[in-house]
């Protein structure tokens, strides 16, 4: 039956951590105390500010559809987000209001991307990404990226593999899974490599709020022609909500708009609702402590990794993972992984998940767990490593 089943859903790849997430909470139905780092999803609950407007929302019989581009209110709030934090003056008609950072890319790449045609990213990177430029017949030009251009990509790659059927580059700043940074200057220089060949600059900055010693600068500041996906899922905690925006030329406004209407009607209204609450001070309050909690667990976790061997080249600045190179121990990503759900009930990401380059070398910890559970993990960790050399 599965061969009468299209060529695109066969050629989008399964997460390779979901077979190990399995066998983990299997593990845990089983009475182990499993250490989860393989999730990349805040473990604090929903602020509590967004929850009673959400109820409150619900309450108001806010259950119905919206407009495609979302809430008005909405739309105006994230352009004085903009003003208040980036000093930017961004029209709310410029902005959508979609179902989650997914929602934002399926209208970015289904505008963007015609069959055939490619958008360059870096490799390592989100693999949705990827798989959703394979979902509108278009395909990613996957850039080898290492520690010496930080996992990002730069002007001189882009002329590297650019070709004729390159259309525009997808960065992400903070990166998943490295948690680098790309400055405004960069940023810019990126933006003029593609202006220059006609390419279109696309710009994940989902984990923008979650960034330590520094502010993230947005694209917008140096490109006010940039498409900028973001989400209420990472900083403001939303995971389950499902809501995210984009923010795009006014010229595209329209066609996405159009694209809107039929991919996914509009966005949850309940959600949109809820969300208004993130911009209030109380909320912003809240957030704020948590992003010094992220960096107070960034703060432990890097040098213990690197104390038991692990290779971090590159010192995160943002989101909440630990891109780490295992070469020193041998063996490849998948089984070590495995080794360690297997013998110490403590879960981490493979490399293979985020794309092919030196991918086998390399895991993902998410530091999404408290203090005393990463002070346990690393024990954990450290016992591992000796059985692991044995085996």
């Amino acid at each position: 039956m599965a061969q009468s089943y299209s060529a695109r859903s066969r050629a989008i790849e399964p997460f390779h951590v979901m077979a190990l997430l399995a066998r983990a909470n299997e593990l845990q139905a089983a009475g182990h105390d499993v250490i989860h780092l393989e999730i990349g999803e805040p473990d604090f609950t929903t602020a509590e500010p967004i929850v009673q407007a959400g109820q409150a929302a619900l309450a108001a019989g806010h259950t119905r559809y919206t407009a495609a581009r979302g809430v008005p209110q909405l739309r105006e709030a994230i352009a004085g987000f903009y003003a208040s934090r980036y000093r930017l003056n961004i029209d709310p008609d410029r902005i959508l209001i979609t179902p989650g950072g997914s929602g934002a890319l399926l209208l970015a790449s289904s505008l963007l991307v015609d069959p055939g045609k490619h958008w360059l990213l870096a490799d390592p990177g989100y693999p949705c990404n990827r798989h959703f430029l394979r979902l509108v017949e278009g395909a990613a030009q996957l850039v080898p990226v290492g520690p010496e251009t930080r996992y990002q990509l730069t002007p001189q790659l882009v002329e590297r593999y650019w070709d004729s059927d390159s259309v525009g580059a997808l960065v992400a700043s903070p990166a998943n899974p490295t948690g680098t940074v790309l400055h405004a200057d960069e940023l810019a220089a990126l933006s003029q490599a593609l202006k220059a060949r006609g390419g279109h600059l696309v710009v994940d900055e989902i984990y923008h709020g979650l960034t330590y010693g520094m502010d993230a600068s947005s694209v917008l500041e140096v490109d006010d022609e940039a498409f900028v996906l973001n989400s209420f899922s990472k900083y403001f905690g939303m995971t389950g909500w499902r809501l995210g925006w984009l923010v795009a030329p006014a010229d595209a406004v329209p066609e996405l708009e159009k694209l809107a209407q039929n991919l996914y009607i509009s966005a949850p209204s309940m959600a949109q609702h809820a969300a208004l609450a993130c911009f209030q001070p109380q909320t912003l309050e809240i957030l704020e402590e948590r992003r010094e909690e992220f960096a107070r667990r960034r703060d432990y976790l890097l040098p213990a990794l690197r104390e038991l061997g692990f290779r971090i080249a590159v010192e995160p600045e943002g989101a909440f993972y630990l891109y780490a190179d295992i070469s020193a121990f041998g063996g490849d990503a998948y089984a070590f992984c495995r080794h360690f759900i297997e013998t110490e009930y403590l879960a981490f990401t493979p490399g293979l998940d985020f794309g092919r380059h030196q991918a086998g070398h390399h895991v993902r910890f998410a530091y999404t767990q408290g203090l005393p559970r990463l002070e346990e993990a690393v024990q954990r960790l450290a016992r591992g490593l000796k059985t692991w050399a044995s085996r």
